[in-house]
């Protein structure tokens, strides 16, 4: 088994987090160290490590994840003014922790590009 990571012990409740959306599939929290007004993780209940790894998930799984990243997004009421959606996969792109998370980004006119 893959070694234990933050987000394992945020799901065991082993470390605390401010829940913002739940559901059978998907967990979402509020980042401790936020890069917009509004910055929520959300992770899968099923441990993928990246997003590299969902090209070998079920197409359910795969639904279930991303429906739970769009109804986070909803229930923070944050789609009429809109909000970026982020994946950071592998070292270049500065993914910090082995278990697939996406960032949801809002409260301010975000730049492009990003990076």
């Amino acid at each position: 088994m893959a070694e234990q990571t933050i987000f394992d012990k945020v799901l065991s409740g082993e470390i605390p987090s401010t829940s913002v959306y739940e559901d059978d599939a998907v967990y979402a929290f509020n980042d401790i160290n936020p890069q917009a007004p509004v910055h929520v993780l959300v992770i899968p209940r099923t441990r993928f490590e990246s997003v590299a790894d969902l090209a070998d998930a079920s197409p359910d799984a795969i639904g279930a994840f991303m429906r739970g990243v769009a109804l986070t997004a909803r229930k923070l009421g944050l789609e009429e003014a809109g909000y970026r959606v982020v994946f950071n996969t592998g070292a270049d792109a500065q993914q910090s922790v082995a278990y697939l998370h996406a960032h949801i980004l809002a409260g301010r006119k975000l730049g492009w590009p990003p990076g």
